[in-house]
């Protein structure tokens, strides 16, 4: 890097802002390379702020600066500084009107922050701090303003102009330009300020809120994407209806928008009253879109809504606030999914990326707490940690609180900071003050960053029928100040016990069982000592412990279970998730021995327990079909990585096959007839219950797609060529891109060109289709990938078809992307070092896989760090990867 480093800003070093914006008004005459923007700001001297005759500095990046004004009065160029990132007045009043003007240039905005294009219409994206690519301003979040926001452009071109809040006034111009003035009636920060024109087509509804206020809906998206919009509309009705019932929160403006965007850097933002959605997570129509899509469309919808209180309502002080509202909403958003689905695969699903991810995260360079103590650039923490640990801990409340305090506590933290910019402190405080809770240690779980580690032993006395579980908690190291000195954590611990004929009664010493008192078989744990004992009473067997039930805490839990143990939990167990987790346990179990017999290269027969194990599985009528799907999946390679000491890359890929091929050997006709009993003709509604009924299906056609009889590459190709859904035609595509059989290349030539052909019109399906090959295991992947970056279907200033091909590669392709000569890794350094020039985010996203190199052999250690240094050494390089690669190394 040629610059000076990035500075580190602290939260230690917050400073209420020195200045106020009452008012915002702007307005924006459009033009691709000349977009002129006016804002005329109210402006006062904050009271609380301790320099009284401070200079008002203003943030600014990439504009063209043309005249400032303070109260009528055109100030001369040696009355104000501007540099590259700021506009300094000095010598203001304590009130003033200032206005500004100045050019931007959205065509050649290739980062997608601020005001850019994207394909044929306007749109901005200002979260976290895009809004100063705009224009100059006070772009921090406890900045909070009344906007009032005018838009200007060619009517022919651009006849839909939007912005945030109501619409107050339109018309038309001179010269074929039109103009709309939008209203926010709600204080907020820059960062949820947004725009968009274009020529849009759009799908209206109405919602009436439990005030009996008529709410209007609108989603924006370009015609040729219209038809695959109501799964959406669908999707915000009943997460209004839903946050109402259950967080009491009612929506507040006239009317709520949603705009479907190609170029994206992010899944979706919430700025106020119109939302700006990446295409990929709110269009969906059965033809081009899965099952996991429909899902995820129905929670991201529901997430940003929600944002509107936990996030806009009520907003963060300062970034280090981040997950104040990014895992609260996550949350609440979790909560909406496991109502309208599953309960259980919903949490199972959540477990699996968080363990799998988000634990990664915590034991890598980048590892850091909930809440941050500092950053270079705050792009580089919108992390797993910030959103879905950040959830977890909001769920830990909620468990130790219990439903009706936490609704209290979430309740009260609405009503007392409604229109404000707060803290984390300031959210564990209102629920502190609702349920009457000391949280003091709990918050260890913001400023400590790790995965806390719950070592458990049991012993059973069966003359006293008493029964004690021990746990010792610890926290690995994390590069940030004093990781050494960590604090014991304060982890609820749900279990149960597990007897003969089912769950017993849990009594915990000095207490008296009482039947009535409801569920008397299930106990929360409060772990709070870095060593504590739990005693039971009355147990009249020794019991195997169901621990961490429903994934109570964010840890990593031991206990020397017997695999006779886990099949029994698997079988017997109350809770569907110890019962997930059990057989994931066994499987893990399976593959290590595999592991060591690939290292040791020796033959290795499969465990029959595992066998015996999914074969009850498969049987057992009573079992949700999706949990069975759930439950016949091995662990990935990606967590079996994470739990290694070193990872073997070759070896674990080897046994993970290993072991899939001998269970779809040994259950050959029990998957082929469960296989067959799923296949439906019923037309196709994305309902739990007919999810659960494709997922099993598929997940069976995945382990016969392993054998070489030409009867199952014949069931996949069936499946392809008959399928009325994508869900079905990816999977059969996916069987047929990763059969390593002779007989399938030309299978596998002639499926990927028919499957072009058919949808090379829909830009999200053929996103899925360059994925499909870029995860293929089959051996010349790098090769692959860099033929896709030359197919006309690619783009690489499109995140979407980057994270498609690119990040697909590099992240869930571990046998091809590690390959032993290190070209992966510096395929993945010349990748980031050009997108560096366009696009910043997304370049120091992909750097993820680099950043573990301490966890590879010495020979890939060498290569993954060559490819780090060589990155660091570029010139010019963003502050979004120099704060990646500078901590990595």
């Amino acid at each position: 890097m040629t610059d000076a480093q990035p500075k580190t800003i602290y939260l230690t070093d917050y400073q209420v802002p020195d200045f106020l914006i009452d008012q915002t008004d702007l307005t924006f005459a459009l033009a691709a390379q000349a977009t002129q923007v006016s804002s005329v700001l109210s402006v006062s001297r904050n009271p609380e702020s301790s320099d009284q005759q401070a200079a008002l500095v203003l943030h600014g990046q990439e504009l063209k600066l043309l005249s400032v004004t303070i109260d009528n009065q055109l100030l001369n160029s040696d009355q104000y500084q501007v540099d590259a990132e700021q506009l300094i007045v000095a010598n203001v009043p304590d009130q003033f009107q200032l206005k500004i003007e100045v050019l931007i240039n959205p065509q050649d905005n290739t980062s997608l922050e601020g005001l850019y294009k994207s394909r044929t219409m306007y749109c901005t994206q200002c979260e976290a701090e895009g809004f100063r690519k705009i224009t100059y301003y006070l772009d921090r979040p406890d900045v909070l303003s009344e906007f009032t926001t005018t838009v200007i452009a060619d009517k022919t071109e651009f006849p839909v102009l939007l912005s945030n809040g109501n619409s107050i006034k339109q018309g038309d111009m001179a010269d074929g330009k039109h103009f709309a003035t939008w209203h926010d009636p709600f204080r907020k920060p820059a960062y949820l300020f947004a725009l968009v024109a274009g020529d849009l087509d759009v799908i209206s509804d109405t919602f009436t809120t439990c005030s009996q206020r008529n709410i209007e809906l609108k989603i924006f998206v370009e015609a040729k994407d219209i038809d695959k919009c109501q799964h959406a509309m669908d999707s915000l009705k009943k997460s209004m209806r839903w946050d109402e019932q259950v967080f009491g929160r009612e929506y507040d403006l006239d009317i709520f928008m949603i705009v479907a965007v190609d170029d994206f850097n992010m899944g979706a933002m919430e700025n106020k009253g119109l939302n700006i959605f990446n295409t990929s997570c709110v269009l969906a129509k059965p033809e081009t879109t899965t099952d996991a899509t429909y899902q995820r469309v129905e929670a991201i919808v529901a997430h940003e809504y929600f944002h509107n209180w936990s996030g806009n309502r009520v907003t963060c002080r300062d970034w280090f606030q981040l997950s104040l509202k990014e895992g609260f909403t996550v949350f609440r958003d979790s909560e909406f999914s496991a109502d309208m689905n599953s309960r259980t695969v919903s949490r199972v699903e959540n477990v699996s990326l968080l363990r799998t991810m988000q634990f990664a995260e915590d034991g890598g360079p980048m590892a850091h707490p909930v809440q941050p103590p500092s950053f270079m650039e705050i792009s580089n923490f919108y992390t797993l940690t910030i959103y879905e640990k950040g959830a977890e801990v909001v769920g830990m409340i909620r468990t130790l609180l219990g439903s009706e305090l936490f609704r209290n506590g979430s309740d009260l933290y609405f009503d007392r900071h409604d229109g404000q910019a707060v803290t984390i402190q300031d959210f564990v405080a209102a629920m502190e003050s609702a349920s009457g809770r000391d949280l003091t240690q709990f918050k260890r779980w913001y400023s400590q960053a790790g995965t806390p580690v719950l070592q458990v032993s049991s012993e059973y006395s069966a003359d006293q029928q008493q029964y004690q579980l021990t746990f010792k908690q610890s926290c690995p190291s994390t590069p940030e100040a004093n990781s050494d000195e960590k604090q014991p954590f304060h982890i609820p611990v749900a279990i149960g016990l597990l007897g003969e004929a089912g769950n017993l009664p849990v009594t915990l010493e000095g207490e008296q069982l009482d039947a009535d008192t409801g569920d008397n078989t299930h106990r929360v744990l409060e772990l709070t000592q870095a060593h504590q004992t739990f005693v039971f009473n009355n147990v009249k067997e020794q019991p195997i412990p169901a621990l961490l039930r429903g994934f109570s805490a964010p840890v990593k839990l031991h206990y020397d279970y017997s695999r006779d143990e886990l099949m029994r939990l698997m079988s017997a167990e109350d809770d569907g998730f110890c019962r997930w987790d059990a057989c994931q346990q066994l499987a893990i179990r399976v593959i290590s021995d595999a592991i060591k017999a690939c290292q040791s290269q020796q033959p290795y027969q499969v465990d029959e327990r595992l066998i015996e194990a999914y074969r009850q599985i498969l049987t057992d009528e009573s079992l949700d079909k999706a949990m069975v799907a759930l439950m016949l999946q091995l662990p990935s390679q990606a967590y079996l990585s994470e739990l290694a000491d070193e990872i073997d890359v070759a070896a674990i890929h080897s046994a993970r096959e290993s072991v899939r091929q001998q269970i779809a050997v040994a259950l050959e006709s029990l998957l082929q007839s469960t296989y067959t009993a799923n296949k439906s003709s019923e037309v196709y509604a994305p309902t739990a219950e007919q999810i659960a009924q494709r997922s099993l299906k598929n997940i069976c056609l995945s382990y016969l797609s392993l054998l070489e009889a030409n009867q199952y590459l014949s069931l996949a190709q069936t499946q392809l060529q008959q399928a009325t859904n994508m869900t079905d035609s990816m999977s059969a595509l996916v069987s047929i891109v990763n059969r390593d059989y002779p007989d399938a290349e030309s299978a596998r030539i002639k499926a990927l060109a028919d499957f072009y052909q058919q949808w090379q019109h829909e830009t999200l399906v053929i996103n899925q289709w360059l994925s499909v090959q870029a995860t293929s295991i089959l051996p010349g992947g790098l090769d692959r990938v860099k033929a896709l970056l030359e197919h006309d279907a690619f783009d690489v200033k499109n995140p979407n078809k980057v994270r498609s091909v690119i990040g697909a590669f590099c992240n869930s392709n571990a046998i091809n992307f590690h390959v032993e000569n290190g070209a992966g890794y510096q395929f993945l350094a010349d990748q980031i070092v050009a997108l560096d020039k366009m696009n910043p985010q997304i370049a120091s996203r992909l750097l993820t896989p680099l950043t573990r190199w301490r966890k590879y052999s010495s020979t890939r250690q060498a290569s993954m760090k060559s490819a780090l240094e060589r990155i660091l050494a570029t010139a010019d390089l963003s502050k979004d990867v120099f704060e990646v690669v500078s901590k990595s190394l």
